[in-house]
């Protein structure tokens, strides 16, 4: 999917409007960076392993415009500034966050543990570096500006991911500083990973043999792209028992592509929920 450029007369309508979740604004997503990326144009931070949430001013949202059952005192202490970021509990913690977000009724035990990583102002003016510079101003509490640097070199830039791997991160978020506001998969927004992710849609359930018998041997999915694949390994015994429906989206990681377009060492990594 193409990015969109957004005005900020059509982002404030989105506001304006939030309280239809089909009127949710589609967030900007990420491509893969190339591995000789010039990181200079761009402002670097931490990929989170987190759930992505946009906040109106008002009410907390999923991607898919549902609303975040969070805490009372949770959504009192955020900004009347519209936000886009993630919740997150740090890293290694996607399954606990996922948890803890999906109740009907939420565990303070749990949201103490929250925070709400910012890096985005939807109505915000200016290019993106700009607005990065503007949401200095509203942490606080659950509310934390992610940390944009500067990276001078594709040397610098490797160095940063080697770091933030060993200390358990899953890569970097590379964004152009002088994007405008936009939407929808695009190259102003870039993942840098050790190893490559996609998500594809299961379009099928292949049985097991031997001791997966009577259990899942792989997913058949089709990525966004056309190209059928199987997905074998990276299940953990429950997946196999009860795997992800025909029509849900999955998450797989994978080493590079065949000329045919399919990914080469692929495993599943989740289920890539917009919740």
């Amino acid at each position: 999917m193409s990015a969109r450029t957004v005005s900020r007369r059509v982002v404030l309508a989105w506001l304006a409007g939030a309280g239809a979740p089909a009127l949710a604004l589609e967030p900007l997503l990420a491509r893969p960076a190339p591995t000789g990326i010039d990181p200079r144009p761009y402002l670097v931070s931490e990929k989170l392993d987190g759930v992505r949430a946009l906040w109106d001013g008002q009410t907390l949202r999923f991607r898919s415009g549902r609303p975040v059952t969070a805490p009372a005192w949770f959504i009192a202490a955020l900004p009347a500034t519209p936000l886009d970021g993630e919740l997150w509990m740090g890293r290694r913690r996607f399954d606990a966050l996922s948890a803890a977000v999906r109740r009907a009724e939420p565990l303070d035990a749990e949201w103490r543990r929250v925070s709400y990583q910012v890096f985005e102002l939807p109505a915000g003016e200016g290019d993106f570096e700009r607005r990065a510079a503007a949401l200095q101003g509203l942490g606080g509490g659950a509310v934390v500006p992610v940390e944009q640097l500067r990276l001078r070199s594709n040397a610098e830039l490797r160095q940063r991911l080697k770091q933030v791997v060993d200390a358990g991160g899953e890569g970097l978020m590379l964004h152009r500083a002088d994007a405008p506001l936009a939407a929808g998969r695009s190259d102003l927004l870039l993942k840098l990973k050790p190893q490559a992710d996609a998500e594809a849609v299961v379009v099928g359930h292949e049985p097991g043999k031997g001791r997966f018998a009577g259990q899942l041997g792989a997913l058949d999915l089709r990525t966004p792209e056309g190209v059928r694949f199987r997905l074998g390994t990276g299940f953990s015994d429950a997946q196999r028992r009860d795997p992800p429906p025909i029509g849900a989206t999955v998450t797989y990681r994978y080493r590079d592509l065949t000329p045919s377009g399919k990914p080469r060492f692929a495993s599943f990594v989740r289920v890539a929920e917009e919740f």
